[in-house]
């Protein structure tokens, strides 16, 4: 038996060949000739010539199994955190938020179907959903895996966190969509997404750029980069600020991001990333739905004595550990609510090739996230470093005379962390009081992935692959607790020591009918482990055993088509089916900033995906992204407790935080040719249908249209010293429609007779909303210099 296993292994291992091109840059600096004659002195004005086109985004899933001619190894493993094979994608280019203004993640991941976008605890914290994943989460983002440049910035216990994306940095982002864990590990039932920064070689030079606008917005931002012989570098750095159009969200923070490749001989490549992001801003308190619909923007909340109506308030031990003492009820800005976090990530890639069939990648990342969040009556403090080490080969050759590509990696990260949470007192800027708990505890992820592409004819490439892992958690909690004026101290210890076992296989087959037409199929696994402070919350947001939480797990089906007929037409569509067990499900508690979460142990996510763009005359363009999902509870009963306990069969509800509806839409016209060449512009519709924010269905948060117009200008110089030259202005909300921008999910609550509270009860329950942006005006420039 051995023999007949290392056999198969050894034949395994021989199967091996070229991932799909993938790769999808944001345009290339195109040549820029010399003048002819002696060299004219320097001037100041500049002499425009014709801009550069933008080039068509990609909206539909990766081409069909097979190298392109001339394609490196490198190249093909690239592809694996861009456009795996047989998978649904979006890549969004530069080219389609080069000429606005792109603060945030925001502004540019809802030209892609299937995401979704809600404000999160600061300026640049959103939380991102694919396929409505992390739609239920009360803060960063989960259920997907994120990564910048190849290198993964989702941290072991699965927490990412948008803080540090500057979209101004990127020339493309690739979202992929479906359960991932196969390829992506542990989080990824969601999908993942890939932050590509622009490559040294297409800088070419230094852009300097300035964006500022309504509310006290100002963004510098410098990009460097440039390719010398074997060495291709670009730097990115940015300075953003603002006061916020809600009271308590003034906000600074500075971004640097770093790449840097250098070939050192023809076999090996040496490659650095650096990401560095200081943030500090002042928070407001989520409001209630009631609130938001007196005071969405939260003004006159200055203190808690003479607060506006809507004005949310937060309760203060006076003597910072207990009410014997008496307690305040402050405001945001009266307690100094907000958040000082630095997140550093430094990595480092070494890639081998064997020959030109084989090459071998390594790769470690150091990752340290360092929080000081007052965010309510409590602060969370702590600083959480960790490691993540990848080793992996992909080998291209011929099995059974069939071109085959045969990827296998292993993988080991870890994170430990001892972090406090401490009570806040009166007396503003966030003043601290007695230790509320301690969490020490370590996350450590490790496994295995293979995978195998097979071009079985010219069109048909099929795609099986399967990961493994496990994962460790352990955490022991230290709740204190204090009595009587002078604080007398006790303590209440949990611990937990958890270990889960995953794997997910994945199969897909892909079939290009004809130059116009490729249509595929997948089905995929995915899974998502708890955090470890997830296991020490209650549904009262208090200390104490939620310890039995299990891993979420999901299978996924996806088919889909894609119909190119000429270059002025792109229409992608996919409809998928995914079945979770012990979905993991967040919901606010009544302690501000603190969710509680549990496991559903059934429910069925489905619903459809859409992706368009149309260049339907000269200078003319429409696109549109839609997502229509159909997310329900099919296995679930919530006890709720007041005297007793209460059950409630929650099967066949729509699981909360879910927008059936989704739609971004442009119709956008950039002028070719004559006097005004350069100059553009477009109007834009976000459509966000209205969802239910409880488990029983009762309260649901309005949806909302909001309209963008954009006017733009692009022109390249004749300049000894510039290069191009960029100029726009947005007007964002213009019809300034109140909206809500995020809504967590909120606890149902029953009478002492177990009657259910109705909506008009719920619709008073705080740490929910914060309303969205107001009508803005944002303008900004870029100049290029050589």
């Amino acid at each position: 038996m051995l023999g007949a296993a290392l056999s198969i292994i050894t034949c395994w291992a021989k199967a091996q060949t070229a991932l799909p091109s993938v790769t999808v840059e944001a345009p290339a600096a195109a040549a820029r000739a010399k003048p002819v004659g002696p060299k004219p002195r320097a001037r100041a004005a500049s002499v425009r010539r014709p801009p550069k086109l933008a080039t068509a985004p990609t909206v539909v899933a990766a081409p069909a199994g097979g190298a392109r001619p001339g394609e490196t190894l490198a190249a093909i493993r690239d592809g694996l955190n861009r456009a795996p094979t047989g998978q649904t994608q979006t890549t969004i280019d530069r080219s389609q938020f080069d000429n606005r203004p792109a603060f945030s993640v925001a502004d540019v991941l809802r030209d892609s179907p299937g995401i979704s976008i809600k404000q999160g605890n600061g300026p640049r914290d959103f939380g991102i959903s694919i396929r409505g994943s992390n739609a239920r989460n009360g803060f960063g983002i989960r259920n997907l895996v994120i990564f910048d440049d190849g290198f993964p910035v989702t941290q072991p216990d699965g927490l990412s966190r948008s803080d540090l994306i500057d979209p101004r940095a990127y020339g493309a982002i690739d979202v992929i969509r479906g359960p991932s864990s196969a390829l992506y590990g542990n989080y990824a039932t969601g999908g993942a997404l890939n932050f590509r920064t622009r490559p040294g070689g297409t800088i070419d030079g230094v852009e300097y750029g300035v964006d500022g606008g309504s509310f006290g917005y100002l963004n510098n931002y410098l990009a460097v980069g440039k390719k010398v012989g074997n060495f291709e570098g670009s730097l990115f750095a940015s300075d953003a600020r603002g006061d916020g159009y809600i009271g308590n969200s003034w906000f600074n923070t500075q971004t640097v991001n770093f790449l840097g490749t250098l070939q050192v001989t023809p076999d090996d490549r040496f490659t650095v990333k650096l990401i560095n992001n200081d943030l500090t801003t002042r928070l407001p308190i989520r409001s209630s739905l009631n609130q938001f619909n007196q005071n969405p923007f939260q003004q006159g909340c200055t203190t808690g004595a003479t607060a506006a109506p809507g004005c949310g308030t937060v309760t203060l031990f006076n003597n910072g550990f207990n009410s014997a003492a008496g307690t305040d009820r402050e405001t945001a800005v009266q307690a100094g609510l907000g958040r000082d976090d630095r997140r550093t990530i430094v990595g480092g890639r070494w890639e081998h090739d064997f020959d030109n069939q084989t090459t071998w990648r390594n790769q470690f990342v150091f990752d340290d996230r360092n929080i000081n969040q007052p965010t309510g009556s409590t602060s969370a403090i702590g600083d959480f470093p960790s490691y993540n080490y990848m080793s992996d080969v992909v080998r291209r050759s011929e099995l059974f005379g069939m071109d085959s590509t045969t990827y296998f990696g292993g993988f080991y990260n870890t994170l430990t962390a001892s972090s406090d949470t401490r009570n806040v007192m009166p007396g503003g800027n966030a003043t601290l009081g007695s230790l509320s708990s301690n969490l020490f505890s370590t996350t450590t992820n490790y496994g295995l992935r293979a995978r195998e592409e097979l071009k079985l004819t010219s069109a048909v490439t099929a795609v099986a692959g399967i990961g493994w892992e496990t994962t460790n958690l352990t955490g022991r909690n230290t709740a204190y607790s204090y009595a009587g004026a002078a604080g007398a101290t006790t303590t209440a210890i949990t611990t937990a020591d958890r270990q889960f076992q995953n794997t997910a296989p994945e199969l897909a087959l892909l079939y290009r009918l004809n130059s116009e037409w490729q249509f595929r199929g997948r089905v995929a696994t995915g899974y998502g482990t708890p955090q470890v402070s997830n296991l020490f919350i209650l549904p009262d947001g208090t200390s104490g055993n939620n310890t039995q939480l299990r891993t979420q797990k999901n299978l996924g089906y996806d088919v889909g088509a894609d119909w190119t007929p000429n270059n002025a037409v792109k229409l992608s569509v996919t409809g998928f089916y995914e079945f979770f067990k012990d979905e993991l499900v967040s919901q606010a508690t009544p302690l501000a900033g603190i969710s509680y979460t549990f496991n559903a142990p059934r429910s069925e996510h489905r619903g459809v995906e859409l992706a368009a763009d149309w260049k339907f005359l000269p200078g003319w363009r429409f696109s549109a992204a839609y997502t229509y999902l159909d997310e329900v509870y099919t296995e679930y009963v919530e006890n709720i407790t007041n005297g007793t306990v209460f059950s409630f069969n929650r099967a066949g509800n729509k699981i909360p935080g879910i927008s059936p509806n989704e739609l971004t839409a442009r119709l956008g016209y950039d002028q070719l040719s004559g006097p005004f060449q350069g100059l553009g512009g477009f109007v834009e519709v976000q459509w966000k249908d209205s969802f239910y924010m409880d488990n029983a269905n009762l309260l649901r948060a309005p949806g909302y249209e909001l309209v963008n117009l954009n006017l733009h200008y692009k022109t390249d110089l004749v300049s000894d010293y510039f290069k191009a030259l960029n100029l726009y202005i947005e007007v964002r909300n213009v019809f300034d429609r109140t909206y809500i921008a995020s809504a967590n999910n909120i606890a149902n609550s029953v009478t002492a007779g177990g009657i259910q509270n109705p909506a008009s009860v719920l619709a008073n329950t705080t740490n929910s909303i914060y309303a969205g942006s107001p009508r803005a005006f944002v303008a900004g420039m870029r100049i290029a210099f050589k």
